[in-house]
């Protein structure tokens, strides 16, 4: 594909094109990149990545799947059944692999390797700001998500230790949900989230696909043989309203969003092409689609109308099947949260270096003492937030409303702006070569008219003396020359 020259003036902020840890920000777990060198601004210079295609498959899957697993349910419910909520999903379907293929594109042509960089260089300075912004709110608000479901799966598994299936509050002080929550923060995520380096994303990786397809077996193994105990609600079969419908689409947007993380994906391709990459999302998102589809359509089947936001909570707390499920839950978030905030925090350290003017920060001391203090803000921040607001509902229906920008409106304005900078390109380079046409095709008619005939050489020959027809033919050469 022809390179296209995009807007890519950092200068207006004053700072460096590599500040800080903005430029390893937002890699997908497994995604293994060499920073750029001078060598790859040009398609020769290009340094291939080492994912297969197979590989690239497998890194997607497992950036779209997560704990927006648990909503999917609540999401068909609210979209009014079965029908509607496949339909929903289907449709959608489209324009999230569209998105995906329209940033492999723009990152091929403004040769950049992370969302937010793409952004910045294909719209300019205010809309990479406001994607810079976007993303950090989006993964704070995820992190919250994730405290509020942690706190919801050890309910659960308290209440069963507690030998108090239906109820746990009422139990010790050290089995209260905010005791419980703050104590898991301090002594696994804060440790994890300080490091400037996240290595074990590889582990996070492996671990959160197995919790995914276990949480999904079975609650189809819970739908084809449901307890006895388990009454299910209501079963709609239409929605109520249209907006009834569009309601869910935060929902199946924070389940899809794959897409910050798939632009380094699609660079660490040994072979990043565009017609490749839209084979690689494509059969990502059927396999995300089938797992989804499958937790959704039996976890609503299951319980109806009655399914709670996290569907888990809806089944009984003495199942051990479910208990493994909650545990494996668990395990992944506690992962997840440190990579969500690395990405975050990122974010926050290149606006600031950016809007400082610093480039690349030397001083290890300072850069530590920085570092430490966002990770604390960040994490007591996230803490309080999850502790007074337990209704995961709330938190997804924010943060799917940000994960629909990265689907649809940033990689929209990220094509249209390409489109935009390759037609300038196109058009001057075409009028050029037409005028250098015209040019020529002028100066040959313009040196022939100047060009005596034969018939005027030889009555000139005849009519002047000897010595001037001489001088005569000697100035003619001369001009031609």
């Amino acid at each position: 594909m022809a390179q296209v020259s995009i807007n890519s003036d950092y200068s207006e902020w004053g700072s460096s094109t590599d500040a800080g840890e903005r430029a390893r920000l937002l890699q997908s777990p497994c995604v293994d990149m060499a920073p750029k060198s001078e060598s790859e601004a040009s398609p020769e210079g290009l340094d291939r990545g080492t994912t297969s295609t197979l590989g690239a498959i497998f890194i997607v899957v497992n950036a779209c799947l997560g704990a927006g697993l648990l909503n999917f349910p609540a999401a068909f419910s609210t979209a009014g059944g079965v029908a509607a909520g496949v339909t929903l999903q289907m449709g959608m379907l489209v324009f999230i692999i569209s998105g995906l293929v329209i940033l492999a594109y723009c990152s091929q042509a403004s040769n950049e390797r992370t969302y937010q960089e793409v952004v910045w260089a294909v719209c300019g300075k205010l809309t990479g700001v406001l994607c810079e912004v976007a993303i950090a709110i989006y993964t704070f608000g995820t992190c919250i998500a994730f405290l509020i479901i942690i706190g919801d799966q050890q309910d659960k598994i308290i209440a069963v230790m507690a030998k108090d299936p239906e109820e746990a509050s009422g139990g010790p002080w050290y089995t209260d949900r905010k005791f419980t929550i703050s104590l898991t923060a301090f002594l696994f995520i804060l440790p994890l989230s300080i490091p400037r380096e996240i290595g074990f994303q590889k582990y996070a990786s492996f671990l959160s696909v197995v919790g995914t397809w276990y949480v999904t077996a079975i609650i189809i193994i819970k739908y084809i043989w449901p307890d006895k105990e388990m009454t299910p609600g209501d079963i709609l079969t239409r929605p109520a309203s249209w907006m009834a419908v569009f309601n869910a689409m935060p929902t199946i947007c924070f389940g899809f969003q794959c897409h910050v993380s798939s632009v380094p994906v699609f660079n660490s391709m040994r072979q990043p092409e565009v017609k490749t990459w839209g084979g690689v999302v494509t059969a990502a998102m059927v396999i995300a689609l089938a797992v989804y589809m499958g937790t959704g359509i039996c976890g609503f089947l299951t319980f109806g109308a009655a399914v709670d936001p996290d569907v888990l909570l809806s089944y009984p707390s003495e199942d051990m099947a479910v208990a493994v499920a909650r545990a494996f839950i668990i395990l992944s978030v506690l992962t997840s949260y440190p990579i969500l905030h690395f990405c975050g925090r990122a974010v926050v350290e290149g606006l600031w270096l950016r809007y400082q003017g610093m480039p690349v920060e030397e001083d290890v001391g300072r850069e530590q003492r920085r570092r430490v203090l966002q990770t604390l803000v960040w994490f007591l921040l996230t803490l309080l937030l999850a502790l007074f607001i337990p209704d995961i509902g709330k938190v997804i229906s924010v943060i799917g409303g940000l994960a629909a920008c990265f689907i649809f409106v940033f990689p929209g304005l990220c094509l249209i702006q390409a489109k935009l900078s390759e037609m300038e390109e196109v058009k001057p380079a075409r009028l050029d070569k037409l005028l250098r046409l015209a040019s020529s095709r002028l100066s040959i008619l313009s040196t022939w008219d100047q060009c005596p005939t034969a018939p005027d050489i030889e009555s000139q020959a005849g009519l002047l003396p000897a010595r001037e027809y001489s001088a005569y033919q000697q100035l003619n050469l001369s001009s031609h020359s």
